[in-house]
């Protein structure tokens, strides 16, 4: 049993519907239409992630898992971090590599885990007290806006991996590396994951794969605003769409109408006229370059201290510190 379990509940139901009903609204009334990628995860988008995880083409979780492998223990010695906050810790899968050389080491003191979902946060911040026997605090919340909960105690390792911080535009991505800044401690570090730059059919392959699943992940995001919002979108009149958007560096991820349709979204007030061959925006998935990412990362407070690539150079962790 952990020696202390804190479940702090920033986001409950309520707070998470304001949250679709604000997101939805402005990205089906903009023009592309869009709907944020955060709301890919009820149960069964949370299921078909790791399944993508797990599929031959999806390099992404292979590779960072290599670099924990070979680099964890190394990590956790140059990072200082005597306790580990994980940001979106869904199953902690990757993060017990980090956790393992810290209780290694015996320097682990403490976990924090933030995730959206109170029910995922819960069973991870269970076992994982179970497991390393050290206080756990968990924040059920959104890492746009719940980072400050997390500060206090020991010097802290944030581990914000999977190349998550890729689903933002630079703005976005600049405003939340200085959430981070604000949030940590002089003495804390930053572990950002990244997906690096590489073949653009690779990187297509990754998001459109030989057994659908991806394209059932995409898809869902619709069945979760019909439970959410009380939309009526059929599935059915989709495709999933994947396309490397090379001025911009990214994967964008797409659902195209295959037939002019209405939808009504019930808990919006809202109708909504998509034409045949329409695209709404579901994810964007930056990749980056070593110098693209220490200069953001500078830009928004920090100094890249240290990085580490897998074998075949597909993937970067990079350790920054507040400047």
């Amino acid at each position: 049993m952990p020696k202390t379990l804190t479940i702090d509940v920033r986001v409950g139901p309520a707070q998470r519907q304001r949250a679709a009903v604000a997101d939805v609204r402005a990205g089906l009334s903009a023009l592309p239409r869009s709907i944020p990628p955060v709301w890919f995860y009820d149960e069964t988008g949370s299921r078909l992630f790791d399944r993508i995880t797990r599929l031959p083409e999806y390099y992404l979780a292979r590779s960072e898992k290599e670099i924990l492998g070979r680099h964890a223990a190394e990590i956790v010695d140059v990072s200082g971090a005597r306790a580990l906050v994980e940001i979106g810790s869904g199953s902690s899968e990757k993060t017990r590599l980090l956790l393992d050389a810290m209780a290694a080491a015996g320097r682990l003191e403490r976990i924090v885990l933030l995730d959206i979902s109170e029910e995922v946060l819960r069973e991870a911040a269970s076992r994982l007290g179970e497991a390393y026997d050290v206080d756990v605090h968990a924040v059920v919340g959104d890492f746009r806006h719940d980072l400050a909960a997390l500060g206090g105690g020991p010097a802290k390792l944030w581990a914000f991996l999977g190349s998550t911080i890729g689903n933002f535009p630079p703005s976005d991505r600049r405003r939340l590396l200085e959430r981070f800044h604000d949030a940590m401690a002089p003495a804390d570090r930053l572990l950002l994951g990244t997906d690096l730059r590489k073949d653009p059919a690779r990187l297509v392959a990754a998001y459109n794969d030989g057994e659908g699943v991806t394209a059932a992940f995409n898809l869902n995001v619709l069945a979760v605003l019909n439970a959410t919002l009380g939309a009526d979108f059929d599935p059915a009149g989709f495709d999933h769409v994947a396309v490397w958007d090379a001025e911009h560096s990214w994967i964008e991820m797409r659902l195209r109408s295959l037939r002019a349709q209405r939808v009504t979204v019930a808990d919006l007030n809202m109708v909504v006229d998509i034409e045949e061959g329409e695209e709404i925006l579901t994810e964007i998935s930056a990749k980056f370059d070593s110098g693209l990412l220490a200069a953001e990362l500078v830009g928004a407070g920090f100094d890249a201290h240290r990085r580490w690539t897998d074998g075949a150079g597909d993937f970067q962790l990079t350790l920054a510190r507040p400047a």
